[in-house]
């Protein structure tokens, strides 16, 4: 409650720009929780010193420029970019062995539950772009669904809580457990999609090879 006490009095005075700054160093892996700065942002909208639905658009921009710059800096400097100091201190070996699993496991999908894996995000985001197995757009798509999820959550939930800080300490918790609810079932959906998606596409093959 200290870091979110702290956010929401920088916000306070500084509003929207902070907000946007904040969660670009949350991109660049600085260790600042991106969902307390995403209720913080809410919170001063829900005091009346920011209007909460700007707020959520504000959100959006500062999490997705942040990623996008963390893939970009992958794309255009490849391996150059794990001499930097900065990025060495996240991109540590053993950060680097756990991203390189879930891609050999998931594939570009990972790119999605990357936004709730913190502490990986980065990194992730880093590896996709230096893969050069994913178009920007693409990212940016996949990335910009998971914030869909996660952004709205966080925002409005400060805004509610703002004058209740023991129910929205409550609602934090089950916040987080939800969301991963709701991205488990994203994913199974997606998942059926897909496997239905390729049996007909296969069954379709088939006919077409027959005589």
């Amino acid at each position: 409650m200290d870091s979110l006490s702290l956010l929401v009095s920088v916000f306070t005075d500084y509003g929207y720009l902070a907000v946007f700054l904040v969660l670009l160093a949350c991109g660049f892996g600085v260790p600042i929780p991106e969902d307390i700065t995403l209720v913080a942002g809410g919170i001063i909208a829900g005091l009346g010193y920011a209007d909460v639905h700007t707020m959520f658009f504000v959100g959006m921009a500062g999490v997705l420029v942040g990623d996008s710059v963390m893939f970009l800096l992958g794309r255009y400097y490849g391996a150059r970019v794990l001499k930097w100091r900065w990025v060495a201190r996240i991109m540590t070996p053993e950060r680097y062995a756990a991203v390189q699993d879930k891609f050999s496991r998931y594939g570009n999908r990972v790119l999605f539950v990357a936004r709730f894996l913190p502490g990986l995000r980065s990194p992730i985001f880093l590896s996709a772009g230096m893969s050069h197995c994913v178009s920007y757009w693409r990212f940016l798509l996949l990335d910009g669904f998971a914030a869909l999820i996660s952004v709205p959550v966080w925002v409005y939930l400060g805004y509610y809580g703002a004058y209740n800080h023991e129910w929205l300490l409550l609602w934090l918790k089950r916040g987080q457990a939800g969301i991963m609810v709701l991205v488990a079932l994203v994913a199974v959906i997606v998942g059926v999609w897909y496997w239905r998606h390729r049996r007909c596409s296969r069954a379709a093959q088939t006919a077409q090879d027959r005589p």
